[in-house]
């Protein structure tokens, strides 16, 4: 297994579930880079509570759906941590879109998740490709715990946009496997409550369907990250870490 201690990690979307896998990598000194393309505040704030705690930290801007923005942070990254080994990309909306107000605008918002995980395996990797060991390099990507044969109602293309990960995460496995860099993805269920959902509605409507009846744990999801980026022989995974949501079918919602 490998020795996170002193590896470099750029990290796109820090703003909920990302805070706590910055804050975990930090335990395990990881040097991070913090991308963020509008949580300017979040991101600073995150950066001032990790960077006395690793050897190396920086904050950068960009957006993951733009070529040159991408090829950019990837280089630096790499070259303000003295390395780069690992990506996370959490970046990604949740927006509804019920069947009525279907059109191309809906899925061409949706499929810039798809692009940005696309653009950042592609150019993180070529980042990679010049490290050292067996084992050279990381990504992974964040998928959704019904992106597989459980889709729910409403999300249509934010699921579609969602599969297509699910998808990749196996395609740059096989593509990247010969130059020792693993990609696995982790799929989220119902996490962290969103700010203009009340707590009633986020109870009853939606952890009810889990048969845990409770939020999947931001905490869990970060020891999970861990676990895989320490790993030198799991790839093409996607592993769920969803309260058992998947267990209970489609349902109405998420």
């Amino acid at each position: 297994m490998l020795t996170l201690a002193g590896k470099g990690a750029l990290v796109v979307g820090a703003k909920r579930v990302g805070q706590h896998i910055v804050r975990r990598l930090a335990e395990e000194k990881v040097n991070l880079a913090i991308a963020y393309r509008s949580s300017k505040a979040e991101a600073e704030q995150l950066y001032q509570a990790v960077a006395s705690v690793v050897e190396r930290a920086c904050l950068l801007h960009g957006d993951v759906n733009v070529q040159e923005d991408v090829q950019r942070m990837a280089r630096r990254a790499r070259e303000e941590l003295g390395g780069l080994s690992f990506v996370i990309n959490l970046a990604s909306g949740f927006t509804r879109t019920p069947f009525a107000t279907l059109d191309a605008s809906a899925w061409d918002y949706a499929m810039v998740a798809a692009r940005g995980s696309y653009l950042l395996a592609v150019h993180a990797a070529r980042q990679m490709m010049d490290n050292s060991g067996p084992t050279r390099g990381h990504i992974l990507l964040f998928s959704d715990w019904a992106a597989k044969e459980t889709p729910y109602r409403d999300y249509l293309p934010y699921l579609t946009a969602k599969a297509a990960i699910d998808f990749m995460t196996r395609a740059f496995a096989v593509e990247l496997a010969p130059h020792g860099i693993l990609v696995n993805a982790i799929a989220p269920g119902p996490t962290m409550r969103p700010p203009d959902l009340g707590q009633d509605v986020w109870q009853r409507g939606i952890l009810a369907h889990t048969p845990l009846q409770r939020q999947s744990s931001a905490e869990e999801i970060a020891e999970m990250v861990v676990a895989l980026l320490k790993s030198e022989t799991i790839t093409g995974e996607t592993i769920r870490v969803d309260s058992g949501r998947h267990l209970a079918g489609p349902g109405v919602g998420g």
